[in-house]
């Protein structure tokens, strides 16, 4: 790798941290634990230039020194491993410290030891037990439930528990997210950088020319880089000697990157208050890592001057919805990890990134949001099913005039649903405001296109749909609108692309409803009989499926509608989900209206859906 002369190189005229020896360490932490704000952080450097690189870095990004509010609970791994005085430094980072072999293999550990929990040790300390237990234990109960202090070496943990009681500066304020994956908007107070930026500007300088409060990389990669067009974020410290036997990647063979090494931009060098890592696997747990500790992202940041690196400990499916969230609590100071577990869990059932380092303040921190549901609105869905069957199916003829909007609808109703979208690109109240216009368009040309033929294809769909389906086996007893008994029962789909169909049968009327499901109710009421040019009073019983708009109409037999008219032809009401309500026509007929038997429909269209009901009454000759 070819050395970077970073463009930030301020530093402040009083050092907060002091490079002490092994043997100096203990003295002098107790030194300054007893005045922490009259004498600089004590840190152990153990002749490592990078660690060097890193307090020198860290003095032009804090200001202050201060320790951060503790966590409830704290348990040290591998003391005896730590040099002496790491974990007396660590003390005033937890309330109550515990031993690890309370924790065991981490299983039922939340259960008996409630709060807030700090775990402090080696990386190679972080394996599958105990922590996975902790982790899915600690999932989805924010509030910064697991936080971890680590390194790759007892120097490199005492560095990241020096770092904590260092406070950024005032001046220390940008806000920064790299992507190659995303498009994200670009919020104010934000810089954004996306494959469009990769392209024309100098990452590497814009990195590492910055400091930031918070910067996310997001990118495709490995444990040991984040690909952000040709420039990478690189995880190799040459500081660090390798581990026999170990993978590493193509440079620990000798072989050139495989990214431009004039485009690598070492992730130790990044000077930030916090590193978020939004790539798969930038954090493994130790006895899962893909490579030798020396080529590790992660380890990598923590060795630089970041007091707080977000990983993700495996796979995840971030995308603009957790790159938004993430902009909006960096905006507003809230939890970098809890922000974007929280917009994940509706993703997979476990958490995607742990925290390293503690928060600066956490009473006075944001709360970070609920676990997201990205279930988006129930109508979107119902709506997206009838297109479905209304497009897939062959209940429409290809050249039916509906066909072209109800495919740019159902396009609209894909993207929707679309996490990208309904989750960060427009808000539900924006979906479901474009939603109902393009429904209620739909809903009165569908209404008007019945109303003046009713032979038209759509009203075929009870028969089309009901020959692809079978009969479920429940049967409920209700009232024909003749006052008879009737039965009403489901025919469910056979195939994707098949509604169930829902029909009311009576032994004296016949097939008097059908609706698809969650579709208005219908009830059609009338006299059983009316003269010849009298008129018709038809009651239509409506209960709507969901509050809002719905079209109604009435159609009578080809062979009547020259000797009569309907009044009105379509109407729009406004319906109450789950409440009844009445609607009313006028059937007029001419002096020489054939006396018969005859009958009327009532149709209600509401979300592309059409109810039916059918009523018959009988024409008598005209009293003289």
């Amino acid at each position: 790798m070819k050395p970077v002369v970073t463009g930030a190189q301020q530093r402040p005229t009083a050092a907060l941290f002091r490079p002490v020896g092994l043997a100096e360490f203990p003295a002098a932490v107790e030194k300054f634990l007893v005045d922490p704000a009259g004498a600089p952080v004590p840190v152990l450097v153990g002749g490592r230039a990078d660690l060097e690189r890193g307090v020198a870095a860290a003095d032009g990004l804090y200001d202050a020194v201060r320790a951060p509010e503790p966590l409830d609970l704290g348990v040290v791994l591998g003391a005896d491993e730590l040099p002496e005085g790491v974990a007396r430094l660590a003390r005033p980072l937890a309330r109550r410290w515990l031993d690890e072999a309370d924790l065991g293999d981490g299983t039922g550990f939340r259960d008996r030891h409630p709060g807030t929990l700090l775990l402090v040790g080696r990386y190679e300390r972080l394996a599958l037990s105990p922590v996975r237990a902790l982790l899915l234990a600690s999932y989805r109960s924010g509030d910064r439930a697991l936080t971890l202090l680590s390194g790759r070496d007892g120097v490199s943990v005492a560095w990241n528990v020096a770092k904590q009681y260092a406070r950024p500066g005032a001046s220390v304020e940008a806000l920064g997210l790299f992507t190659d994956t995303d498009r994200p908007p670009r919020l104010p107070g934000v810089r954004v950088f996306d494959d469009r930026d990769f392209e024309r500007a100098d990452i590497q300088a814009e990195i590492l020319g910055t400091r930031w409060r918070s910067v996310v990389f997001q990118g495709h990669g490995k444990d040991d880089s984040v690909n952000l067009g040709e420039f990478t974020l690189c995880g190799l410290n040459p500081a660090v000697p390798a581990v026999p036997g170990l993978l590493g990647p193509r440079c620990a063979y000798g072989l050139p990157c495989y990214k431009p090494e004039d485009k690598l931009v070492p992730l130790d060098r990044v000077e930030a208050v916090e590193v978020v890592l939004s790539a798969c696997n930038s954090g493994p747990l130790a006895d899962l890592a893909l490579y030798d500790p020396k080529y590790q992202l992660l380890l990598n940041a923590l060795d630089g001057p970041a007091r707080t690196v977000v990983s993700a400990v495996s796979v995840h499916d971030s995308d603009r919805p957790e790159n938004v969230a993430w902009m909006r609590a960096a905006l507003t100071g809230a939890d970098s990890v809890d922000t974007l577990n929280a917009t994940l869990a509706g993703s997979h059932p476990y958490p995607a990134f742990m925290r390293f380092g503690m928060a600066d303040d956490p009473g006075r921190t944001p709360a970070a949001p609920g676990p997201s549901d990205h279930r988006p609105d129930p109508l979107l869905l119902t709506v997206g099913r009838r297109l479905t069957a209304l497009l897939a199916s062959d209940l429409l003829p290809h050249h039916h005039a509906l066909r072209p909007r109800l495919a740019r609808l159902a396009r609209k109703v894909d993207l929707w649903v679309a996490r990208p979208t309904h989750l960060a690109d427009q808000s539900a109240d924006e979906i479901r405001s474009s939603l109902t216009a393009d429904l209620q368009s739909l809903d009165h040309t569908i209404a008007e296109q019945v109303a003046g033929n009713p032979e038209d294809e759509v009203m075929n769909y009870p028969a089309h749909f009901g020959d692809r389906s079978f009969l479920d086996p429940r049967v409920d007893e209700v009232t024909c609108h003749c006052g008879r008994p009737a039965q009403e029962f489901t025919r469910r789909g056979l195939l994707p692309h098949v509604l169930d169909t829902t029909c009311a049968v009576c032994m004296r009327c016949g097939d008097i409803t059908f609706r698809v499901p969650d579709a208005p109710a219908l009830l059609a009421y009338a006299a059983d009989e009316v003269a010849q040019g009298g008129v018709l009073e038809v009651r239509a019983a409506l209960t709507a499926a969901r509050s809002g708009p719905v079209r109604l109409g009435l159609f009578v037999p080809t062979y009547l509608r020259g000797d009569c008219a309907v009044e009105p032809a379509t109407v729009k009401v406004k319906g109450t989900a789950g409440e009844p309500r009445d609607v009313s026509f006028r059937v007029r007929f001419a002096a020489g209206t054939a006396p018969q038997a005859y009958y009327f429909t009532v149709f209600a269209v509401q979300d592309l859906a059409v109810s039916t009901a059918r009523r018959h009454f009988g024409v008598v000759p005209r009293r003289t």
